[in-house]
């Protein structure tokens, strides 16, 4: 069968119908229609942004999509995750352009999740091919220097490997479910210090508050007015200008309610802090969370105990609580690999980037072992 490619400036060009298609088989929300719309159509992820839409679709003979997979011109690496920084300085001291290059990602999401997305009557592998090979023909076309795919599934990122792209990994610290039916049963799967320590976090960070985890028609615009408020404060303390604007909330609000858990602490009747989670089909995904008052552990009980807690009760297998954190590890998070897979075109920035990545994987694993066995919480490793 013979296949066509066509590169979209915006989601919406493909359509809902046709995309989800493609992504609602995965039960991945950040690859959904309605959370990519949001992106862009909100002002989040635009051109202007440094995000400039150039999604693929890949078509049959009868112009039917038979897959799709999100790409963004970028002008800068903000908004990813996957720090490569340091090859665009090289580069460009050498006298190279690094900027613009193609990202195959979620923006603003280190969450892992596929990429290459086939509809269910397609053959998988060979859709991701041919969607791989639009994006590497792409980059040849728009002269651009590379294409990097971030947060991709473990065998999306070995076939990109196959493929001859550069492989990178990091880590992650990630809950799972092992068949835990109550938040005590995974205390008692915890050393007796952190059952404590845990149980007196969660005393403190209680303490005077009502804390409610709210989704679906629950969640009220006064609720995204609170929780933007959160998330201005701490992301302009954190990073200078948060990415999302205010519109975006409402959008998920409309159009994501029922996949959004979203942890609010009130203190007399009023919001002060809060925690945006996103409901997978076997995963919790936590992502923003803002406070306009320091109370001890709060962080940890709106951002990681009530993930633990409400995964337990859905029956997912894992909660996914973001970037970075090695103080997630003493919560019961551990440290797993996360993936990316670059493509650079030019030869010289190739081989030294190549050179560089195989030793940090090395690293990389190496580190994940030894957290484990060293700082795991877990009784099995006392």
């Amino acid at each position: 069968m013979s296949f066509t490619i066509q590169v979209h400036d915006g989601v919406a060009d493909i359509g809902r119908e046709a995309w989800d298609a493609c992504a609602a088989p995965t039960g991945d929300p950040f690859v959904s229609y309605d959370f990519l719309h949001a992106c862009e159509a909100s002002g989040s992820a635009t051109p202007r942004e440094g995000w400039g839409a150039r999604h693929l679709s890949l078509r049959d003979p009868d112009d039917g999509v038979i897959g799709v997979m999100p790409l963004y011109l970028k002008g800068h690496s903000q908004g990813e995750y996957v720090f490569d920084h340091s090859w665009a300085d090289a580069f460009q001291r050498a006298g190279g352009r690094y900027y613009p290059k193609l990202l195959g990602a979620v923006p603003f999401t280190p969450a892992t999740g596929p990429r290459f997305l086939a509809h269910p009557d397609a053959d998988a592998p060979t859709a991701r091919e041919a969607l791989l090979q639009g994006g590497l023909t792409l980059v040849e076309r728009l002269g651009v220097s590379s294409l990097h795919v971030n947060f991709p599934t473990e065998p999306e990122w070995r076939a990109m490997g196959e493929a001859g792209m550069l492989l990178r990994q990091d880590m992650q610290f990630i809950w799972r479910n092992d068949g835990y039916r109550t938040f005590d049963d995974f205390l008692n799967a915890l050393s007796s210090n952190r059952r404590k320590t845990i149980r007196r976090e969660r005393r403190e960070a209680n303490a005077g508050l009502d804390i409610r985890v709210l989704t679906g028609a629950e969640i009220t615009e006064a609720h995204w007015d609170a929780f933007f408020e959160f998330y201005m404060d701490t992301g302009s303390r954190k990073w200078g200008r948060p990415y999302l604007t205010r519109a975006w909330f409402s959008m998920i609000g409309q159009t994501m309610a029922d996949r959004i858990a979203l942890v609010v602490a009130f203190r007399d009747g009023t919001p002060i802090a809060g925690a945006l989670n996103f409901i997978g089909r076997d995963a919790l995904y936590g992502r923003q969370w803002g406070t306009l008052d320091e109370v001890p552990f709060l962080h940890f009980e709106l951002c990681y105990y009530r993930a633990i807690e409400f995964a337990i009760e859905r029956g997912l297998s894992r909660v996914e609580a973001g970037a970075q954190g090695e103080h997630k590890i003493a919560r019961g998070y551990l440290p797993s690999p996360v993936y990316s897979a670059h493509f650079i075109a030019h030869e010289g920035l190739r081989d030294a980037v190549g050179r560089y990545l195989d030793q940090e994987r090395a690293g990389v694993a190496a580190e994940i072992e030894a957290m484990r066995e060293e700082l795991s919480p877990y009784r099995a490793a006392e």
